[in-house]
Parts: structure tokens; C-alpha cells; sequence
């Protein structure tokens, strides 16, 4: 008789099974897998981890891993074996998960790697250890972008809030200046009034004290004494007469510099016109003027008190500092805008000048400027002059 066949177990057929699903398993995977013994030899690859290093999965069997793809550190230099964190998975026993360094792969080329490493024990001997990676140089990149896009906001966060201290320490020095200006435009018309119009009115009181002395005694006084006497007073009726008069012109002029009247009853280019030829005859200059404002329409009142001052100052800063001894001023204006255009055949300055933190005439014209929507531009240079060339869009009708 023949003996009984043995009983087929579960353990005998599920073996084979447990195999294929598992290589099935570390085939459908995207992330690369390798086991290595305890020399450091692989012992098994996906097709995702071999095909990452270059390879097929059979070429990379039995070869040392570290000296196949993990040999060196990012600058180039060599990485010993005895450092290697996945080494020391299997060597002692320490699992690790590393995401800062590079493997190689089989052309030479690198790529930045994230992987982890868990030693293989078997009843509590370390067998060697299994490999888990993945490439994240597309994660590098975008982090480096980042990186890159983070640290070039912050220079421009800086760069701005640079350039805005800067412009808030020049609208500070900008507004303490025209504070100054202010109060020393106050103390020059208060000693104009005091010197000048005080001193005119004290006089009128004295004539008119000593016109109501002597006519008080003109009664008791002989014939030839009355007519001498009323000579003296047509004389200082005369004199007071032109006290009035300086009065009123120095009443007239301190108005003026307020705020000139003739923009008020004649419109701003009599005025700018009137500015120009006062400013040339009393600087001795030469002129040459231009004005086409034809076609121009209305200008508001906010629009002509502030382009008659930035003239003024214009005009103001040749005197100043040009040395010049000949304008040319044009002016044109149509529907749309306003262009003022004043060159001198001065000394020039540097363009850095005209920038200058305590430049507060040439700040206090662009400043209006802006406030009016337009533009001031400057051109200048060593012995050929100054140009200042203003813009002003007019608002629509």
C-alpha cells in the first residue's frame, strides 16, 4: 500500500500568494523601495526606485546602496558609509527619516530625496533594513521660489517703507519749513505795518495836531501873520497829502503780497504776465516772452492761486540762484491743460540739487503741483541753465 498523501495545509499555497501581493504591492507604488542586508547590498527594488537611480531593478541587486546613490553630500564631497543615517538603521537599530539630502543617480546627476529608513529584525536579530523614498526636487523648487519670492517682498516691504520714512521726513521737514516761512511772512508784513504805515499815521497826527493848534489862534493874528500862517499850513496839507498816498501804496503792496488782486479782477494770465515783466525789469533781465492761451478755458480758483505761486517761486528760485541775466517764459493753455515753461541762461546746479532734503522751494512746488494732478519737471546743468517745465491737467468742465 502506498502511504497517504499528506493533507494540503493553508500555510503551503497562501505563501506564494503573500509573495505576489506584496510584490504587487511595492510595484503600484510611486515612491521608490529598497531592502539591504547587513553589508549594505541590496537585496530587493521596485521598478520606481531603480527607475529614480537610472536603472533596471535587476542591475541594482547585490550592489552596495550607499556607494551606488548615496555616496556623496550636495557640494560634491565624499559621504562615508559609517554617517550614513540608513545605515545606522540596521547597524543600530535607528530608524530615521531624512529629507535634506541628495541621491544620485546613474548618469551622475543628483536629486533632493526624502527618505526613511527602518531596520528588518527578525526574532530580535537586525537582519538589515528597508528604504522608502521619494524625489522632491519639484517640492525644492517651489519652496526655493517661495524662498526666493518671500525674500524679495521683504526687500521691497523694506525699499517702501524706506522711501515712505524718507517721504514723511521730508513732508515733516516740508511742513516745519512752511511754518517758518509763515511766521516770517507775519513778522515781515507786522514790521512793514509798524514801520512804515505806523510811522506815516503817527505823522498825520502830528499835522493834523498842528493844523487844530494853529487855527485855533488864527483869529488874534494880524493880516500879514494869517497869510504866512495859512502858507504853512497848504505846505502841510500837501505833506500829508503824500503821506496818504505812500499809505496807500504801501497798503496796496502789503495786499499784493497776500494775494495779488489782479488775479482776482483780471484772471491769471494778466496776472502771470504782469509777475513775469515786473520780476525781469526789476532783475535787469533780458526777456523773451510766449503766451498762446487761446483756446484755453476758464481756470478754477483752486487751479490759479496755486499756479501763480508755483510761478512766483519759479521765478523766485532764478533770482536766487541762476545768476542769469535772460528768461524765456512760455505759456500755452487749451481745454485740456496748462504748460508753463520758464528757462534761464544762469549757472545751472547739479540735478542731486534740486532733490536736496532742505530744497524746500523746489519740494513746495512739486507739491502743489501733485495736489493739482500735474507735474514739475526740473532740467539742469553746470553753465547752461535751468529749465522748469510745469503740467497742470484741468479738470473737465
Amino acid at each position: 500500500m502506498h502511504p497517504q498523501a499528506p493533507v494540503a495545509t493553508v500555510s503551503g499555497p497562501t505563501q506564494p500568494l503573500w509573495r505576489d501581493r506584496l510584490s504587487l504591492l511595492l510595484e503600484s507604488t510611486g515612491e521608490g523601495i529598497f531592502g539591504i542586508d547587513m553589508d549594505g547590498r541590496c537585496t530587493f527594488i521596485n521598478r520606481a526606485g531603480a527607475a529614480m537611480l537610472g536603472y533596471e531593478s535587476h542591475e541594482v541587486l547585490g550592489a552596495n546602496m550607499h556607494e551606488l546613490a548615496h555616496h556623496s553630500h550636495p557640494g560634491g564631497e565624499h559621504y562615508p558609509e559609517h554617517t550614513c543615517p540608513i545605515f545606522n538603521a540596521f547597524r543600530k537599530a535607528l530608524p530615521c527619516r531624512i529629507d535634506t539630502e541628495l541621491f544620485w543617480r546613474r548618469d551622475g546627476s543628483a536629486f533632493a530625496v526624502e527618505y526613511s529608513s527602518h531596520p528588518i529584525v527578525d526574532s530580535g536579530l537586525v537582519q538589515g533594513a528597508v528604504v522608502t523614498f521619494v524625489d522632491i526636487s519639484a517640492r525644492r523648487n517651489a519652496e526655493e521660489a517661495l524662498r526666493r519670492a518671500h525674500t524679495e517682498l521683504e526687500q521691497r516691504v523694506e525699499e517702501r517703507t524706506q522711501a515712505l520714512s524718507e517721504a514723511l521726513q521730508q513732508l515733516r521737514e516740508l511742513t516745519a519749513h512752511s511754518h517758518s516761512v509763515r511766521e516770517e511772512e507775519r513778522t515781515r508784513i507786522a514790521r512793514e505795518v509798524h514801520d512804515e504805515l505806523g510811522s506815516l499815521l503817527v505823522a498825520l497826527k502830528m499835522d493834523v495836531g498842528w493844523l487844530e493848534k494853529r487855527l485855533a489862534e488864527q483869529p488874534g493874528r494880524a493880516p500879514d501873520a494869517a497869510q504866512a500862517m495859512r502858507d504853512q499850513m497848504q505846505h502841510k496839507c500837501r505833506n500829508m497829502s503824500q503821506l496818504i498816498e505812500a499809505a496807500v501804496d504801501n497798503v496796496g503792496r502789503i495786499i499784493t503780497d497776500l494775494r495779488p488782486s489782479i488775479l482776482d479782477h483780471q484772471g491769471l494770465w494778466v496776472a502771470l504776465d504782469w509777475q513775469a515783466h515786473e520780476f525781469v525789469q526789476s532783475a535787469e533781465m533780458g526777456l523773451d516772452w510766449h503766451m498762446d492761451v487761446s483756446a484755453a478755458q476758464p481756470v478754477p480758483d483752486t487751479h490759479t492761486i496755486a499756479i501763480f505761486r508755483i510761478f512766483q517761486e519759479m521765478l523766485s528760485n532764478v533770482g536766487r540762484h541762476a545768476q542769469a541775466t535772460h528768461l524765456d517764459i512760455s505759456i500755452r493753455a487749451d481745454a485740456s491743460d496748462i504748460t508753463i515753461s520758464v528757462k534761464d541762461n544762469g549757472q545751472g546746479a547739479p540735478m542731486q540739487a534740486f532733490d536736496a532734503p532742505d530744497a524746500y522751494g523746489i519740494m513746495g512746488m512739486r507739491e502743489r503741483a501733485r495736489h493739482l494732478g500735474g507735474s514739475l519737471e526740473i532740467t539742469s546743468q553746470i553753465g547752461l541753465g535751468s529749465s522748469f517745465n510745469l503740467r497742470v491737467q484741468l479738470p473737465k468742465p
